[in-house]
């Protein structure tokens, strides 16, 4: 019945070799149906499963700074994946990194992952072909040893498979429109920078524009084609200044789209580039926050960034099957983890919250499953973690979270992780709230934590589970009036499941947290949605002190500060 599937679903595809996308896709079948048929070591197994991908990866960027041009350049870059798996579904080649440790000296040779970026089929099929040998070598290595160490090992009937059965599927998305105005943009970012002129007080500042497209070819032996793309613009202006006591201070912001037109630009631009400096030098006169334990509120995008590392990294699949992970949340299916009112989503087929486009978005992961709208937490239970073609005991199928940069190997990963509240209040019911937690705490003030520039974390089982944030603007909030005081100086720290648990009430003002998240796999662009969280107890330590003299002359280029005459 399968082998029928896949010769209904082979017999769909028949490759338009006017598009050079589907020429390259046509050449790479045409190679791994030969490894396929051909593929083996005398006296050893053949692969089970074959896999290959192309991913070519065109930038478009400017920038700019002191109201000229520093940056104007056009980057392609074209990276193979290729997976090879010796074994069988319930066990192969696959565990620690260990086992796949290869005496390079043994070969002499290592196969490059760069791929032709002239879309010549027989030079792609070439370079597949040496890849495809090395991987081959490398994964029977390691399946023999791991076979080896199954000697000393106990049976665990619980131990999940090494890989998921999973449908093929088959797609050739239209090609995507992608402009760039470069010269537009150039024009733009001199006015820009040049207005920051009248800011002395900015030893430095610059504005960068960006398109970043991606196209993936894609096939595997379970029958699987696959022709996607994606578009991602960004504008990213970014400005530096020291305090009177030397601490150096940044500011910045970042706006992404799938369309060239939901970058801001003129006025708007210049409006969201005043406030960003206004922050900045308002920072430079703040007083330094001493470390801090008790209440706080933090907005959608720092709420964003706790729930990205706190709970999200610790749900990805790759990590309960890691003997070094930490496990956070292993064995936990079914119990409680937050508070009751909190659903967590991860949804990579949502490609916007309004008008705001969802970086996260994609139709196939990068291991040719299907992206899908996964619960894992609903109403304070867990339910499933993040999962890519590696099982989970209990778990066997992926729900398409497989994903990676260009040229490594696919883990589970977040997409777009959406935070949803069944208690939801509205700003001003917030703030009363945090001060009425402040006062029961009989502490003089609360916290309001309005931006979190990045955050990380360690799950691996030899160090301490924490996270850290690095809180952009923070807030003193006065537990008698009500007033706020900007502060300066600290970085939220904590240990997750004391964190998320801390949370008493949220707002209902979801918004959206557009980034790119580094791990194993690379890096890989993500959202986070998520409304304002009011926390009974949240840790700031003081940040390290990075401090030094500003510039001893004056900027040559910005406007000398004005002086009153007496």
């Amino acid at each position: 019945m399968l082998a029928l599937l896949f010769v209904s679903l082979l017999a769909q595809w028949t490759p338009d070799l006017k598009d050079p996308r589907q020429r390259l896709l046509s050449a790479m079948v045409d190679e791994l149906t030969r490894a396929q048929k051909s593929l083996q070591l005398r006296g050893h197994e053949a692969p089970y499963f074959l896999s290959y991908a192309v991913r070519g990866v065109s930038t478009e960027e400017v920038g700019a700074k002191y109201g000229a041009i520093f940056l104007d350049h056009t980057r392609r870059d074209r990276r193979l994946q290729v997976d090879v798996r010796v074994g069988s579904y319930q066990f192969d080649n696959t565990g620690t990194q260990e086992i796949f440790d290869f005496d390079a000296s043994e070969s002499g040779y290592s196969a490059g992952k760069e791929a032709p970026l002239d879309d010549d089929p027989v030079a792609l099929r070439n370079s597949l072909w040496l890849l495809t040998d090395e991987a081959y070598k490398k994964s029977l290595s390691a399946y023999l040893k791991k076979k080896g160490k199954e000697v000393y090992r106990p049976d665990d009937p619980d131990r999940p498979p090494s890989f998921s059965r999973e449908q093929p599927n088959v797609e050739v998305m239209a090609a995507l429109s992608r402009p760039f105005d470069r010269e537009g943009w150039k024009r733009e970012i001199r006015d820009q920078t040049a207005r920051l002129r009248s800011h002395p007080e900015l030893f430095d500042s610059q504005i960068r524009v960006s398109a970043d497209h991606e196209q993936r070819e894609f096939a595997s032996t379970e029958g699987t084609r696959l022709v996607t793309e994606q578009v991602i613009y960004g504008v990213h202006a970014q400005a530096w200044a020291r305090a009177p006591d030397g601490m150096l201070l940044e500011n910045s912001r970042d706006y992404y789209g799938s369309r060239e037109s939901e970058l801001p630009r003129g006025e708007k631009l210049a409006a969201k580039i005043d406030e960003m400096v206004g922050e900045l030098l308002a920072l430079r006169d703040a007083p330094v926050l001493d470390p801090y334990t008790g209440p706080a509120l933090l907005a959608p995008e720092a709420a964003g960034v706790l729930f990205h590392e706190a709970v999200g990294h610790r749900l990805e699949g790759e990590r309960q099957n890691d003997d070094k992970d930490g496990h956070t949340f292993k064995g936990q299916v079914g119990k409680s983890i937050l508070p009751f009112f909190l659903t967590i989503l991860d949804d990579p087929t949502r490609a916007a919250l309004g008008n705001v486009s969802l970086n996260g978005f994609y139709r196939f992961d990068d291991q040719g499953v299907p992206g899908q709208r996964t619960a894992l937490v609903e109403k304070g239970v867990l339910k499933t973690f993040l999962l890519s073609r590696a099982p989970v005991n209990g778990f066997v199928r992926s729900n398409g979270h497989g994903r990676s940069a260009p040229g490594r190997d696919p883990v589970a990963r977040m997409s777009n992780l959406i935070v949803e509240s069944s208690k939801a209040l509205p700003s001003e019911k917030l703030k009363e709230a945090l001060i009425a937690e402040a006062r029961r705490q009989e502490r003089p003030f609360g916290l309001l934590i309005h931006d979190v520039t990045g955050g990380n974390t360690d799950t691996s089982g030899y160090a301490y589970q924490a996270f850290k944030g690095q809180p952009r603007l923070v807030y003193k909030v006065d537990a008698k009036t009500g007033a706020e005081t900007l502060v300066r100086g600290v970085e939220i720290v904590g240990t997750p499941l004391t964190s998320i648990n801390k949370i008493i009430a949220t707002g209902d003002d979801p918004r959206v947290f557009n980034g790119y998240c580094g791990a194993e796999s690379g890096f890989v662009p993500v959202s986070t949605v998520a409304p304002t969280i009011l926390v009974s107890e949240i840790e700031l330590q003081r940040t390290r002190k990075d401090s030094g003299r500003p510039p001893v002359l004056p900027s040559p280029w910005a406007s000398p500060p004005t002086t009153a005459k007496k």
